[in-house]
């Protein structure tokens, strides 16, 4: 076979392997979703009272719930898999999962990789010391203490900002408990964690001394380049709200409505 017909069979082959394969590249994550019948999430399942265990080992939390919803919504199996914080968002760069829900603030950094839902919660930023605690009173005296932080949340953002020295934490749960044992001076954390955290254990020697005025929207994250799965899922969390479903799960996990 001479050069130019070997050069002639190579295209027809490729052309026709992409004639082949187009069925499967046209498909939207949307599709594959419903193909498959089921969606991954990704979620830490450390960061009560959004997703965590519950005493039995089951995850559970406000975030799985939600996710819950706009699967059934979706008409698929909710699958959850777990991660710590600081590689969750970029398991979904290695596709492995479709979604993250777990209160993932929308900021424009995240905007310009990532597709955020419409929010479907807002919290605002606590900095949460010991009772005993007299000399942090404010962000601003965080300059050269401890802080117990996920080191690429925006917590760990404004306490670095604030001068904090950063000690790296899984999740809400473990900084409280340096915090607790003295291992770290503060926490700037969620202030519905806090609320969370202060109902399951009233007696705990923790308190706010300041918080952020400006209160932060959250969303489910996903790939960029899917606006059929991004709508989906947009009007599965407008119908839970329109049908009083959203305000049950808030109400049982925070007692009143945190979507505003």
């Amino acid at each position: 076979m001479s050069a130019i017909r070997r050069k002639v069979f190579a295209l027809a082959m490729f052309v026709a392997f992409v004639a082949a394969a187009s069925p499967l590249f046209a498909q939207n994550s949307l599709d594959q979703i419903k193909a498959a019948g089921v969606i991954k999430i990704g979620t830490e399942g450390s960061y009560a009272p959004f997703t965590y265990h519950d005493s039995t080992g089951a995850l559970v939390g406000f975030d799985v719930e939600i996710a819950r919803e706009v699967a059934k919504r979706l008409g698929v199996r909710a699958e959850f898999i777990e991660g710590k914080w600081d590689g969750l968002i970029a398991g979904l760069d290695a596709r492995r999962y479709d979604i993250v829900a777990n209160e993932v603030t929308i900021t424009e950094a995240r905007k310009a990789k990532f597709d955020f839902s419409k929010p479907y919660i807002v919290s605002k930023a606590v900095l949460i010391v010991r009772e005993s605690e007299k000399a942090i009173k404010s962000f601003a005296d965080l300059k050269g203490k401890k802080s117990g932080q996920a080191l690429t949340s925006n917590f760990g953002r404004l306490a670095q900002e604030n001068g904090a020295i950063l000690v790296g934490v899984d999740g809400f749960n473990q900084s409280v408990d340096l915090l607790l044992s003295g291992r770290v001076d503060a926490t700037i954390n969620d202030s519905l964690s806090y609320l969370d955290f202060k109902k399951q254990k009233p007696d705990a020697k923790l308190k706010v001394v300041a918080s952020l005025e400006s209160a932060e929207a959250q969303g489910i994250i996903m790939r960029k380049g899917n606006p059929e799965l991004l709508a989906a899922i947009d009007k599965a969390l407008a119908d839970a709200k329109a049908d009083g479903t959203y305000l049950a799960i808030s109400m049982k996990y925070f007692g009143e409505d945190v979507s505003n």
